[in-house]
């Protein structure tokens, strides 16, 4: 099961498992006072017949005064269920029956254990089906993904023959041709397409985890110095000292140009991109003086983003692979000052 349809089966086994639950509660404290009411009745109508032989073991049987009594009302203290009749002939004195409060609550607690295992019995009948209704209503959801992955595949498909197309001309041009920027947007342009592409890719699964051993250093240079041909207003910055790291390439190239290509995208103009690769603290920070993030703690939730341009696919992405390959990685913004993430390396530093 894929963490969305495991999210999606959770939460609606939760909403309905908890409605149930809840409504099961009030009706079985609702059964618990009838059913406490009744024993307090069955108590009252025993003290009454009692008052008549007084045949009976149950109650302990006392005078009182008349004067203060009401007679026929069950009472509750302490320590004993009570109440008052009439003594024949006599119209001073009352009869005083009691129920000891002790066996009053075995009762109840007698009460109490036959409605709980009532209760246990029906929560797990609720339980399997809330499940069995949760992947009921998970099944469409599981189509609609099908589809949609599908339809993904297809578009990914249908990419490569004109990108290839596209990347093969270039080159040929750059040979006819001297470099020129035009060239080197449509370059950048193809870089992002591509790009595009890997995430999406990454987005239905389709990339690979194979692990092997790179100079981290010299990946990160390589997609400074693409990403930085496509922003010729910005300033690109990189310290970086050598770090050896062992973990899937691909998916290392997908998180750095994702959030190399943010950084950039929602710069300012004149604005900056710092990178750094602190080797001796297993760090790798980005930073930009960009426009900064509303909502920082939103930005890893899949199809958020704060700006029109994007698919809100690219950090959901950069979370999910770093979770993957072992990477924590924590953002800090501020909106209309920029962003900084920070990219902790100690997992898959090479021995």
């Amino acid at each position: 099961m894929r963490s969305v349809e495991r999210e999606a089966f959770l939460k609606s086994f939760s909403l309905f498992l908890s409605s149930l639950t809840l409504l099961m509660i009030l009706l079985f404290y609702n059964l618990y006072t009838k059913q406490r009411l009744h024993l307090d009745h069955q108590i009252f109508s025993e003290m009454r017949l009692c008052s008549f032989d007084l045949k009976c073991q149950k109650f302990e049987i006392d005078f009182a005064d008349a004067k203060t009594k009401e007679l026929y009302v069950l009472a509750k203290d302490e320590s004993a269920l009570y109440a008052y009749f009439p003594v024949p002939g006599s119209q001073r004195y009352v009869m005083k029956f009691s129920y000891a409060m002790e066996q009053y609550h075995q009762e109840l607690l007698v009460i109490q254990k036959e409605l709980l295992v009532e209760f246990i019995v029906i929560f797990m009948v609720l339980v399997l089906l809330s499940a069995l209704f949760s992947l009921y209503a998970l099944h469409p959801l599981r189509q609609a993904l099908k589809l949609t992955e599908e339809f993904v595949r297809d578009i990914l498909h249908d990419f490569n023959t004109p990108l290839s197309i596209v990347r093969l001309n270039v080159r040929m041009l750059k040979k006819d041709c001297s470099a020129t920027t035009k060239i080197a947007r449509i370059e950048q342009a193809v870089e992002t397409l591509l790009r595009l592409q890997e995430n999406l890719r990454s987005y239905i699964g389709g990339h690979a985890l194979q692990k092997e051993i790179f100079a981290l250093d010299e990946v990160l240079q390589d997609r400074v110095s693409l990403i930085e041909k496509g922003y010729g207003h910005l300033h690109f910055e990189v310290q970086s000292s050598p770090l050896k790291v062992e973990t899937n390439r691909d998916a290392m190239i997908r998180i750095l140009d994702n959030l190399l290509s943010n950084a950039a995208k929602y710069n300012k103009q004149g604005g900056e991109v710092i990178v750094r690769l602190l080797a001796n603290q297993a760090q790798l920070i980005i930073e930009d003086t960009g426009v900064g993030i509303e909502k920082p703690y939103k930005v890893f939730d899949r199809f958020y983003k704060e700006h029109a341009r994007g698919i809100g696919l690219g950090l959901h992405i950069v979370k999910k692979l770093c979770d993957e390959v072992g990477i924590t990685i924590t953002l800090h913004s501020k909106k209309g000052e920029g962003t900084t993430v920070i990219l902790g390396l100690k997992e898959i530093v090479a021995g």
